[in-house]
């Protein structure tokens, strides 16, 4: 399955694993890169040692092309832009701002640069700025979301720029990659089918809470801060938007969900932690290796692209 992501990235299936918080770390990114996809790492707000250590690890295990997701609001992000040069990353996707004080210097080192966008102003703004590509990410996606669905995003955003498009947001089989490519995307980038394979070192309650979710079980907490957030439902959330309805204070807010994530994916509190998950974790229901979501996502999207019957 080639397209114009496989030939930017130098790998076999058009297929991105999303650069999660605490859970997108070496192990997960070796093994999607060795499943033929891209695999990257989540430097979060981690410090560069943590960041270097982790591409040191994921070299040993792979030697296929894999990335480092930087999350531009991190203390530590101006280090850490100068960690994946001085380690020769490939791929480097971006979060939570612009890139654009960095694109000089990445582009120098021959990085190529995909920050993930959740407009159409800003997929334009980074491409006049030198990204190589862009993740279109729709509101059903887990963790930080935007506004807009990925079926009204992603064929605005195909048709606003000439660069590469990959969808995010609500995509966990064969079907989701495939109707991304109708919107005109060139690749596809997930997150939540990824957290529950066997490589990903996570609490055993985190993926468990995704196998056993419903259609409806998250929330979108945040929003009266500018920061939105979706999870899956539980205490946290439940008292997070009561605090919201409330009016209570950004700090107030905060402190509730204070280390929520590590909560959830360390120690497995799936209570009071943040279960971060996308819509699509009602179509999660089972574990495999990071080899077989993606020859499964591969073949069903193959098959219904070339059989595809619209109509009786």
């Amino acid at each position: 399955m080639k397209t114009e992501v496989t030939s930017l990235l130098g790998i076999e299936y058009p297929i991105i694993q999303g650069g999660m918080a605490w859970v997108a770390e070496y192990h997960l990114a070796a093994a999607v890169s060795n499943a033929g996809g891209l695999g990257l790492i989540g430097a979060a707000s981690a410090p560069p040692e943590w960041v270097r250590e982790q591409i040191r690890e994921a070299k040993k295990l792979t030697d296929k092309p894999f990335g480092v997701n930087i999350m531009l609001i991190s203390p530590h992000a101006d280090d850490v832009a100068k960690v994946v040069i001085e380690e020769g990353v490939k791929v480097v996707t971006t979060g939570a701002g612009s890139p654009e004080k960095y694109m000089e210097m990445w582009k120098k080192a021959g990085i190529k640069v995909i920050p993930v966008v959740a407009s159409v102003a800003l997929a334009k703004r980074m491409e006049r700025c030198g990204a190589d590509a862009v993740v279109a990410e729709g509101t059903e996606a887990g963790g930080h979301i935007g506004e807009n669905t990925t079926m009204v995003l992603v064929p605005q955003v195909a048709d606003a720029v000439s660069i590469p498009v990959i969808a995010a947001g609500g995509i966990a089989d064969g079907r989701g990659m495939a109707a991304a490519f109708m919107l005109g995307a060139k690749g596809i980038q997930l997150g939540t089918i990824f957290v529950v394979s066997n490589e990903a070192q996570v609490h055993e309650n985190y993926k468990e809470r995704i196998i056993k979710a419903k259609d409806i079980d998250s929330r979108v907490t945040g929003r009266s801060t500018g920061h939105p957030v979706r999870a899956l439902r539980n205490d946290m959330t439940k008292k997070y938007i009561e605090l919201e309805n409330k009016g209570a204070s950004f700090e107030e807010l905060e402190l509730l969900t204070l280390g929520g994530l590590r909560k959830a994916v360390v120690e497995g509190d799936v209570k009071a932690g943040s279960v971060m998950s996308g819509q699509i974790a009602g179509l999660v229901k089972e574990r495999m290796s990071c080899q077989e979501i993606v020859q499964k996502l591969v073949v069903e999207a193959d098959g219904l692209i070339k059989g595809a019957k619209f109509y009786e």
